[in-house]
């Protein structure tokens, strides 16, 4: 994991490890479909953040947008 936004590893901190877990094995490739996001960072957006990362299968860029709770 890459930090470059510490606004969003705060909010990526505040989630439970479990979740947090569940979160990066849960990733959509549009080649592998369901994959693991690798090699990632946390950057913080509108209403949340952002995973930038790798596919686990194909190493293909995947991302996962997490809304804020608040």
């Amino acid at each position: 994991m890459s930090i470059i936004d510490f606004e969003a590893a705060r909010k990526w901190n505040k989630i439970s490890k479990d979740l947090q877990y569940r979160l990066i094995n849960n990733v959509f490739c549009p080649n592998c479909f369901e994959t693991t996001i690798v090699d990632y960072s946390i950057k913080s957006g509108d209403g949340g953040i952002t995973l930038e990362g790798k596919c686990k299968k194909c190493d293909r860029d995947v991302a996962r947008f997490i809304e804020d709770e608040e």
